[in-house]
């Protein structure tokens, strides 16, 4: 299903692009999350069609030193890796939440309307991504074996309903029906990184002093990082709490 006549640098232009822009419109409070659905599926589709921005699995390939596979060369492949981790510091993790396909396909079957689980302990949750993270480091560097090439997301999107890998993916997508992005949350590397800068991000959603503290943003965030006391490292910039405020202007994304 990917074209491989488009190069995946256009898909990385254009998460460059879209995550200043979807800032924007959040700061200026002209973006919505049926706006945002717009960009989930763009996101989703860049995925199918160019196979980028796939950060993470870049990533991978920049770790195992795999040039011929990068769309660019490896210095470059980790000078953009630093312009996302940048824009996550300043912005938040909006690549995460709107411009990564892996992420975003997550967000969408998220959608479905049954019964949803709260994945509880959110310390545990990040410390298992974190060994996740190690791991992935070492098989990579001393291994020379990338972890993600076993949660089949090439197989996915491009297509390759022959490969076993393939149907890993499936099941974790059947998984983010009813538990928030479960491969963000305990498996990505790129986002274990992202984490870091969203938690220290300049912009991001604060409650201001028309917060009356009725909790709705709190018990509407699915990554438990609503509330005053939330420290955003896990929070996509989704936008569910600010639909749970209403038009009360108790959060705002803000510096």
């Amino acid at each position: 299903m990917v074209l491989q006549q488009i190069p995946q640098v256009v898909g990385l232009a254009y998460a460059l692009v879209i995550v200043p822009v979807i800032a924007g419109l959040w700061y200026i409070q002209k973006f919505s999350r049926k706006t945002g659905f717009i960009f989930l599926v763009l996101s989703t589709l860049m995925g199918f069609f160019v196979f980028s921005p796939m950060v993470p699995y870049q990533f991978q390939l920049a770790i195992l030193g795999n040039q011929q596979a990068l769309p660019m060369p490896l210095v470059a492949v980790f000078i953009l890796l630093a312009v996302f981790w940048i824009l996550s510091l300043v912005f938040g993790r909006i690549f995460c939440g709107h411009a990564c396909p892996i992420g975003t396909i997550q967000e969408l079957v998220y959608l479905v309307p049954v019964k949803k689980f709260i994945l509880k302990h959110k310390r545990l949750t990040m410390a298992f991504r974190w060994i996740f993270f190690v791991l992935f480091i070492v098989s990579g560097t001393i291994l020379s074996f990338g972890l993600l090439h076993l949660f089949g997301i090439s197989e996915f999107f491009h297509g390759r309903v022959t490969s076993p890998y393939i149907f890993v993916f499936l099941a974790l997508l059947v998984v983010a029906v009813f538990v928030y992005r479960p491969f963000c949350r305990l498996f990505c590397p790129f986002g274990a990184l992202l984490s870091l800068a969203g938690r220290w991000s300049v912009f991001k959603f604060e409650n201001t002093d028309r917060c009356v503290d009725c909790l709705k943003c709190i018990r509407a965030c699915p990554t438990e990082e609503a509330g005053a006391a939330a420290q955003k490292a896990e929070c996509y910039v989704c936008g569910r709490c600010i639909e749970a405020c209403g038009d009360t202007g108790g959060i705002e994304y803000r510096k």
